[in-house]
C-alpha cells in the first residue's frame, strides 16, 4: 500500500483493509460501520482518492444503510495473471481476520490512522519471539505516530530501526502461515496438530465455519480466531473449527483412571499452583489458554490417555485452581484457589491485589 499513489495514513489505512478483502476476485466488501470503526478524520477524502486510483466505490457507502455491505472493485485484484495479492480462500481469511484484530487490539483502538496503520506494519514484521525490524516499507506518515505505539503498551522498546512488541500483543505477531519445517521444530511430538481427535461425522467446511463465526458473539469469535490465527500454536482449521462448533459431550471416567489419577497426584503435590501459573504464561504468549493437552504438556505430564488427561484437569477445575468458560474450548485461567495465592491474570491484579494476603495458608487439594 506505501507504494500507492495516496495522499496519507488515512487513504492508506482504507487500502489495506479493502485490499485484503478484494484480494481473491477483485471485489470486496465495506460497511460503513467497518469506515465507522477506522476513525478517519476525513472518510470522504480517503474514499475520493482510492477512487481516484480506479477503485469503484459506490455513493451507497456514505448514504445509505451503515450496516449494509457495499462492494468495491479494485481493478489490479482483478486479473487472474500476476497477481499482487496471490492469496488462497483460507489464507485471505486469515489475514483479514488478524487485520481486524489488530486494529483492534486495546493499546491502538482508539489512536488515529497512522499508528494503527503502523501497528499493522510492526506486528507483520515480528517474530513470535518479539524481535522486530522497522519495515523500509513503512509509510512516512506512520513513522511520526511510532512512539504512540511505544507510550499506548503496544511497544515495549523501540529504536531508530527496531522494536520489541509488548507482551500483551505478542500473539499478533508475525502471522506468517508456518512452513512445515517450521511446524515440525514447534511442535516435536505433533501436539499442535491433533489438539482434539476427529468427531465421527464432522466435516470441516471453511464456509460453514465462516457462517458460524458470523453469528457468534463478538467477543466468542474474537477468541475463536485467536486461536484459529495464533502463529504459536500453528493449529490446522479444521481442528479449532471441530473443538467451537461440535457439542461437548458428557464423559465419564472410569475406575482405573480414576485409581490412575490417585497414584498420579501423590507424586504431583504442586500441580494446582503449577497449572494456574502455566496459564498465565501461556496467555501472556499466545493470547488465549491452553488447551488441556497443551497445560499437560507444557508441564511435561506424560499424560498419555486422554481420559486420565481429562480428569486431571477436571479435577483442578472442581478444586477451584483453575476455571474455565465452559464449554468454550481453550479459556482455562486462574481459579478463586489460585488468585488467593497471589496467581492472576494481568488484568485482574489491579482490582485483587489484596487477595494474596486474604489467606497464606496451604490449599488442600484432593
Amino acid at each position: 500500500m506505501a507504494s500507492l499513489d495516496l495522499p496519507g495514513p488515512e487513504a492508506q489505512l482504507v487500502a489495506v483493509v479493502v485490499a485484503i478483502r478484494a484480494a481473491r476476485g477483485g471485489v470486496g466488501n465495506l460497511t460503513g460501520t467497518d469506515l465507522h470503526a477506522l476513525r478517519l478524520s476525513d472518510a470522504r477524502g480517503a474514499v475520493d482518492s482510492l477512487r481516484g486510483l480506479g477503485w469503484q466505490v459506490d455513493g451507497a457507502l456514505f448514504d445509505g444503510d451503515p450496516a449494509t455491505p457495499i462492494p468495491v472493485t479494485v481493478p489490479d485484484l482483478a486479473r487472474e495473471a500476476d497477481h499482487p495479492l496471490p492469496f488462497g480462500k483460507n489464507t485471505r481469511s486469515r489475514v483479514s481476520g488478524w487485520t481486524t484484530r489488530t486494529l483492534s487490539a486495546k493499546p491502538v483502538k482508539k489512536l488515529p490512522p497512522a499508528a494503527r496503520l503502523a501497528s499493522l506494519f510492526l506486528a507483520a514484521h515480528s517474530t513470535s519471539k518479539l524481535l522486530g525490524k522497522i519495515p523500509p516499507g513503512l509509510p512516512e506518515g506512520c513513522r511520526a505516530a511510532l512512539p504512540d505505539l511505544l507510550r499506548k503498551g503496544f511497544l515495549a522498546e523501540l529504536s531508530e530501526d527496531r522494536c520489541r512488541l509488548d507482551p500483551a500483543v505478542r500473539h499478533l505477531s508475525g502471522m506468517r502461515h508456518p512452513t512445515e519445517e517450521e511446524r515440525a521444530a514447534r511442535n516435536p511430538k505433533g501436539e499442535g496438530t491433533a489438539v482434539i481427535p476427529a468427531t465421527p461425522g464432522f466435516e470441516f467446511s471453511a464456509d460453514a465455519w465462516l457462517q458460524w463465526k458470523s453469528t457468534a458473539t463478538p467477543a466468542l469469535r474474537r477468541h475463536a480466531e485467536a486461536v484459529e490465527y495464533c502463529a504459536l500454536c500453528a493449529l490446522h482449521p479444521e481442528r479449532v473449527a471441530e473443538a467451537f462448533m461440535v457439542p461437548g459431550r458428557p464423559q465419564f471416567f472410569s475406575k482405573q483412571v480414576k485409581a490412575a489419577y490417585g497414584e498420579w497426584k501423590h507424586a504431583h503435590p504442586d500441580r494446582g499452583r503449577l497449572a494456574a501459573e502455566f496459564t498465565v504464561a501461556f496467555r501472556a504468549e499466545h493470547g488465549h489458554g491452553p488447551s488441556y493437552t497443551q497445560l499437560c504438556s507444557g508441564l511435561g505430564w506424560d499424560l498419555k490417555r486422554r481420559s486420565l488427561r481429562s480428569f486431571v484437569v477436571r479435577r483442578m477445575l472442581a478444586n477451584e485452581w483453575l476455571t474455565d468458560t465452559s464449554p468454550v474450548p481453550w479459556t482455562l485461567r486462574p481459579g478463586k484457589a489460585a488468585e488467593a495465592q497471589g496467581i492472576l491474570l494481568p488484568k485482574a491484579r489491579g482490582s485483587v491485589a489484596n487477595a494474596q494476603f486474604r489467606d497464606t495458608s496451604p490449599i488442600p487439594q484432593r
